[in-house]
Protein backbone atom coordinates (compact mmCIF):
# COMPACT_ATOMS: atom_id res chain seq x y z
CA UNK A 1 0.00 0.00 0.00
CA UNK A 2 2.88 2.38 0.75
CA UNK A 3 4.23 2.05 -2.84
CA UNK A 4 0.83 3.01 -4.25
CA UNK A 5 1.02 6.26 -2.27
CA UNK A 6 4.44 7.14 -3.66
CA UNK A 7 3.99 6.38 -7.36
CA UNK A 8 5.41 8.99 -9.69
CA UNK A 9 2.72 10.73 -11.76
CA UNK A 10 2.92 13.15 -14.68
CA UNK A 11 -0.17 15.21 -15.54
CA UNK A 12 -0.60 17.66 -18.42
CA UNK A 13 -3.19 20.40 -18.22
CA UNK A 14 -4.22 22.54 -21.20
CA UNK A 15 -5.51 25.89 -19.93
CA UNK A 16 -6.54 29.29 -21.19
CA UNK A 17 -3.46 31.52 -20.94
CA UNK A 18 -4.71 34.08 -18.40
CA UNK A 19 -3.64 35.41 -15.02
CA UNK A 20 -4.18 33.33 -11.85
CA UNK A 21 -4.79 30.03 -13.71
CA UNK A 22 -1.51 28.57 -12.49
CA UNK A 23 -2.31 29.55 -8.90
CA UNK A 24 -5.68 27.81 -9.10
CA UNK A 25 -4.18 24.66 -10.59
CA UNK A 26 -1.38 24.37 -8.03
CA UNK A 27 -3.74 25.14 -5.13
CA UNK A 28 -5.55 21.87 -5.83
CA UNK A 29 -2.34 20.01 -5.00
CA UNK A 30 -1.61 22.15 -1.94
CA UNK A 31 -5.14 21.66 -0.60
CA UNK A 32 -4.56 17.90 -0.57
CA UNK A 33 -1.06 18.16 0.91
CA UNK A 34 0.72 16.86 -2.20
CA UNK A 35 4.02 18.26 -3.33
CA UNK A 36 4.72 19.17 -6.94
CA UNK A 37 8.15 17.74 -7.83
CA UNK A 38 8.38 19.76 -11.04
CA UNK A 39 6.18 22.24 -12.84
CA UNK A 40 6.65 23.46 -16.40
CA UNK A 41 4.40 25.99 -18.12
CA UNK A 42 4.63 27.36 -21.65
CA UNK A 43 2.24 28.91 -24.16
CA UNK A 44 1.05 26.68 -27.00
CA UNK A 45 2.18 28.25 -30.30
CA UNK A 46 -0.48 30.05 -32.34
CA UNK A 47 -3.17 29.76 -29.66
CA UNK A 48 -4.47 31.44 -26.51
CA UNK A 49 -3.70 28.28 -24.51
CA UNK A 50 -0.83 27.13 -22.29
CA UNK A 51 0.45 23.65 -21.51
CA UNK A 52 1.19 22.88 -17.85
CA UNK A 53 3.18 19.73 -17.07
CA UNK A 54 3.12 18.62 -13.42
CA UNK A 55 5.29 15.87 -11.92
CA UNK A 56 4.18 14.62 -8.51
CA UNK A 57 3.94 11.50 -6.35
CA UNK A 58 0.71 10.03 -5.10
CA UNK A 59 -1.86 7.28 -5.27
CA UNK A 60 -4.09 6.65 -8.27
CA UNK A 61 -7.12 7.56 -6.13
CA UNK A 62 -5.75 10.97 -5.17
CA UNK A 63 -4.66 11.70 -8.75
CA UNK A 64 -8.16 10.78 -9.94
CA UNK A 65 -9.65 13.27 -7.45
CA UNK A 66 -7.23 16.00 -8.54
CA UNK A 67 -7.97 15.29 -12.22
CA UNK A 68 -11.72 15.59 -11.56
CA UNK A 69 -11.19 18.88 -9.69
CA UNK A 70 -8.96 20.20 -12.49
CA UNK A 71 -11.75 19.53 -15.00
CA UNK A 72 -14.04 21.76 -12.93
CA UNK A 73 -11.78 24.82 -13.25
CA UNK A 74 -13.24 27.09 -15.93
CA UNK A 75 -10.05 27.91 -17.86
CA UNK A 76 -9.04 24.20 -18.06
CA UNK A 77 -9.74 22.59 -21.42
CA UNK A 78 -8.05 19.20 -21.11
CA UNK A 79 -6.36 17.10 -18.41
CA UNK A 80 -4.15 14.13 -19.32
CA UNK A 81 -2.63 11.75 -16.80
CA UNK A 82 0.18 10.33 -18.88
CA UNK A 83 0.60 6.58 -19.11
CA UNK A 84 2.60 6.12 -22.30
CA UNK A 85 4.64 9.23 -22.91
CA UNK A 86 7.86 10.74 -24.09
CA UNK A 87 9.31 12.96 -21.40
CA UNK A 88 12.42 15.08 -21.15
CA UNK A 89 14.04 17.31 -18.58
CA UNK A 90 16.87 19.79 -18.97
CA UNK A 91 19.77 20.65 -16.70
CA UNK A 92 22.43 23.36 -16.91
CA UNK A 93 25.67 22.80 -15.00
CA UNK A 94 28.46 25.32 -14.41
CA UNK A 95 31.95 23.83 -14.08
CA UNK A 96 35.28 25.52 -13.27
CA UNK A 97 37.41 26.26 -16.35
CA UNK A 98 40.19 24.19 -14.75
CA UNK A 99 38.32 20.98 -15.57
CA UNK A 100 39.02 19.22 -18.89
CA UNK A 101 36.63 20.51 -21.53
CA UNK A 102 36.86 17.28 -23.56
CA UNK A 103 35.94 15.13 -20.53
CA UNK A 104 32.93 17.30 -19.72
CA UNK A 105 31.90 17.31 -23.38
CA UNK A 106 32.11 13.51 -23.57
CA UNK A 107 30.04 13.13 -20.39
CA UNK A 108 27.39 15.52 -21.73
CA UNK A 109 27.27 13.73 -25.10
CA UNK A 110 26.52 10.45 -23.31
CA UNK A 111 23.38 12.11 -21.88
CA UNK A 112 22.10 13.91 -25.01
CA UNK A 113 23.85 17.16 -24.25
CA UNK A 114 26.90 19.26 -24.88
CA UNK A 115 28.86 22.36 -23.95
CA UNK A 116 26.52 25.38 -24.08
CA UNK A 117 28.99 28.14 -23.23
CA UNK A 118 32.63 28.65 -22.29
CA UNK A 119 33.86 31.74 -20.49
CA UNK A 120 37.09 32.89 -18.83
CA UNK A 121 36.18 31.36 -15.47
CA UNK A 122 33.66 28.62 -16.27
CA UNK A 123 32.19 26.03 -18.60
CA UNK A 124 28.40 25.70 -18.86
CA UNK A 125 27.03 22.34 -20.00
CA UNK A 126 23.47 21.52 -21.02
CA UNK A 127 21.81 18.09 -21.04
CA UNK A 128 18.23 17.17 -22.01
CA UNK A 129 17.16 13.59 -21.33
CA UNK A 130 14.73 11.44 -19.34
CA UNK A 131 14.48 12.53 -15.68
CA UNK A 132 16.17 9.40 -14.31
CA UNK A 133 19.07 9.88 -16.74
CA UNK A 134 19.32 13.55 -15.70
CA UNK A 135 19.80 12.37 -12.12
CA UNK A 136 22.52 9.95 -13.26
CA UNK A 137 24.23 12.76 -15.19
CA UNK A 138 24.20 15.00 -12.11
CA UNK A 139 25.74 12.21 -10.04
CA UNK A 140 28.43 11.56 -12.67
CA UNK A 141 29.15 15.30 -13.04
CA UNK A 142 30.12 15.60 -9.35
CA UNK A 143 33.64 14.38 -10.18
CA UNK A 144 34.18 17.62 -12.15
CA UNK A 145 33.38 19.89 -9.18
CA UNK A 146 30.34 21.78 -10.47
CA UNK A 147 29.82 25.32 -9.14
CA UNK A 148 26.11 25.35 -9.81
CA UNK A 149 23.37 23.03 -11.08
CA UNK A 150 20.03 24.30 -12.40
CA UNK A 151 17.50 21.61 -13.16
CA UNK A 152 14.43 22.38 -15.28
CA UNK A 153 11.04 20.76 -15.06
CA UNK A 154 9.69 17.76 -16.91
CA UNK A 155 7.93 18.21 -20.25
CA UNK A 156 5.87 15.32 -21.57
CA UNK A 157 3.80 14.39 -24.58
CA UNK A 158 1.72 11.27 -25.13
CA UNK A 159 2.82 8.79 -27.76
Amino acid sequence: MENAMNERRVISVIVLNESSVLARVTSLFAARGYNIASLTVAPIPDSEMSHITIETNGSAKVMEQITKQLHKLIPVYKVIEHEEMVEKEMVLVKFPITEHLSDIGALCAAYNGGIANVGKEMIIAMVADEPVRIQHFIEAAQRYNPYEIVRGGVVAIER
